[in-house]
């Protein structure tokens, strides 16, 4: 039950966060950026001159933007110009190790006074770079990405012109392949344009030019005393290449995805259809078997088949107070309320089955001299050592249970858990398989990572869809279960269904009492009572300890009990607190 609600807390996590905006979420404001124009000028000094331009479209209102310019070991950012269409700019500067920051405010008036809103603003940057050019002994290199992977949003269009030394023998390559619209090289000049590039991906240039080209000493490019064109084309290929593997990886794995629930429509069709028998049976008015309620609360669930819950542990409550093995008794409490008393008189126990025993044994120790006031049993099971010591005894009576009616061997007399077991294993697999997909397709800077993102979230919704169904569904009743099944649900139908209680209401309050406790066992107490308290308007008048039981609320007070037990038995761990790193919030950056 607990692990399911961790699975679906964990699916929202990954749904709300694969939707997180670059500026917070109660922040109105947005912004574009529509076109980039890079003008590149490859000089004979090995100087690289750049102009850039960005067409910002806001919305809201802004106060700048800032472009980050990376530098590698010994490379140097100079000569650096704003300017703006559509704003007035003020640049500020910052060196930061690896890294030139353009702080660039933006106002709406000469004055400098108001702020940019609702508006276009296309902005016009230019530096020189040294020792971005890098000089083999046989070739000289620009490697340039002409948008990087690090900007907040994507980009719409981009425009690249680049201007060589020379007007022959120049090699180019533009990557990723997928988002060139068109290059060209006329004579000294290369242009090229792409298509829209999302957030996260770069696009790069690789320039190969003869070392004639330039000057003998290029005092402002990269000298490197080796030949560089062959290792240059290599690493090239081999990066196209690993690209192109990643990518076919990527579709791989998500057509993976499907197979999931290929194979689970085979388990299906091998293990999951049941077996003809001969039982045509519309509702069953009375108890189909003499099972113990604990045994039909087990066989009789959706998930988990074979073990006992918090609802078989109520209704043995129940059967012993029927029993009179457990006296129950109603007092006046504070406020005029009235307070629901379990009595525990008897020191023999042996005739009662071991979870019985259990059972008796654990109510016992919660109260005081005998008397347990069940109002008060919420209390007596907040503190950490009593939940856990709560959790502990329902283990045993869970386990005592099993040992005594629900060995595995009479379990696989009523049902075969093959299936459901494979699809479990497929199920907690795909959970796995579907995370790392996920992970692969958050951080890869591939355009294929959209089809692993798309792959990675179908296999975690079918996966988690797989863990919800009822076990029969990929499990298997043998014919005894089958017929055992069937008329199970059809007395937990007849209870349900008013209009068939109302045509064969029983007579005897004794046979009221036994669908009180087994529809406990199957999980409908509350609609058994309400339906009892229709057909029997009297019925406060009998005084009779398993009506008094839902009466005065004991069904309630039990599993508000049992969530208080299991709440501190499991508290949160604040362990953590104070340490660096561990507050909430933080924050990243973009246009401010």
């Amino acid at each position: 039950m607990k692990i399911n609600k961790v699975l679906v807390i964990l699916l929202i996590s990954i749904l709300l966060f694969s939707s997180v905006s670059p500026l917070s979420a109660d922040d109105d404001r947005s912004y574009t950026i529509d076109d980039a124009i890079i003008n590149l000028t490859v000089e004979k000094s090995g100087l690289l001159h750049v102009d850039e331009a960005y067409l910002y479209s806001f919305d809201g209102e802004f106060n700048g933007v800032y472009r980050d310019i990376p530098l590698k070991s010994g490379e140097r950012v100079r000569n650096v110009k704003v300017t703006a269409e559509g704003a007035y700019p003020v640049l500020q500067e910052t060196d930061d190790s690896g890294e030139k920051r353009l702080k660039i405010y933006l106002y709406a008036d000469k004055a400098h006074t108001r702020k940019i809103k609702d508006c276009k603003v296309k902005i016009h940057i230019s530096y020189d770079m040294e020792n971005v050019v890098t000089l083999f002994n046989d070739v000289g290199g620009l490697q340039y990405k002409l948008w990087g992977d690090e900007w907040d949003v994507g980009v719409g269009h981009v425009k690249a012109v680049v201007s060589m030394p020379g007007d022959k023998n120049n090699t180019y390559y533009l990557n990723p392949s997928e988002y060139n619209k068109t290059s060209s090289m006329k004579g000294d000049t290369l242009t090229a344009e792409t298509t829209s590039i999302p957030k996260g991906e770069f696009y790069e240039l690789l320039l190969l030019m003869p070392l004639s080209d330039f000057d003998s000493d290029a005092p402002y490019a990269k000298h490197v005393d080796k030949n560089g064109r062959a290792m240059i084309e290599k690493n090239l290929e081999d990066s196209i290449q690993s690209r192109a593997m990643w990518a076919m990886s990527f579709i791989a794995l998500a057509l993976l995805s499907l197979l999931s629930p290929i194979i689970a429509v085979f388990v299906y069709l091998r293990y999951g259809r049941e077996p003809e028998v001969a039982y045509e049976g519309i509702y069953e008015r009375d108890l189909p078997t003499d099972d113990p309620p604990v045994f039909i609360n087990a066989m009789m669930k959706s998930h988990g088949l074979g073990d006992p819950d918090m609802e078989g542990f109520q209704a043995t409550l129940l059967d012993l107070i029927d029993r009179k093995v457990i006296s129950l008794d109603v007092q006046a409490g504070d406020f005029s309320t009235k307070d629901l008393i379990l009595k525990f008189e008897r020191d023999d126990l042996k005739d009662l089955k071991r979870y019985e025993r259990n059972l008796y044994n654990m109510l016992y120790s919660l109260s005081d001299g005998g008397v347990l006031n069940m109002s008060e049993l919420d209390s007596k099971l907040s503190s950490e050592s009593k939940g856990k010591w709560f959790m502990g005894e329902l283990d045993n009576f869970y386990e005592s249970a099993k040992s005594e009616y629900l060995s595995e061997e009479t379990v696989n007399r009523y049902f075969n858990n093959r299936g459901s077991d494979i699809t479990m294993f497929l199920a907690f697999g795909g959970i796995v398989m579907a995370a790392i997909m996920l992970f692969l397709g958050f951080t890869t800077n591939l355009k294929a990572g959209i089809y692993v993102l798309a792959g990675g979230a179908f296999l975690l919704v079918f996966s988690i869809a797989l863990i919800f169904l009822p076990d029969d569904i990929f499990g298997q009743w043998t014919p005894e279960g089958r017929v055992f099944y069937l008329k199970w649900k059809n007395f937990k139908k007849f209870l349900q269904d008013n209009s068939l209680i109302k045509e064969h209401a029983p007579d005897s309050i004794v046979v009221w009492k036994k669908y009180l406790i087994y529809g406990t066992a199957l999980g409908i107490a509350d609609e058994v009572y309400e339906s009892m308290k229709m057909k029997i308007p009297d019925y406060a008048d009998y005084d009779d300890s398993v009506l008094v039981y839902h009466y005065y609320g004991g069904y309630h007070m039990m599993h508000t009990a049992y969530d208080t037990g299991y709440s501190a038995a499991n508290p949160s761990d604040s362990s953590g607190f104070g340490g660096l790193g561990g507050g909430s919030g933080g924050g990243g950056g973009g246009a401010f």
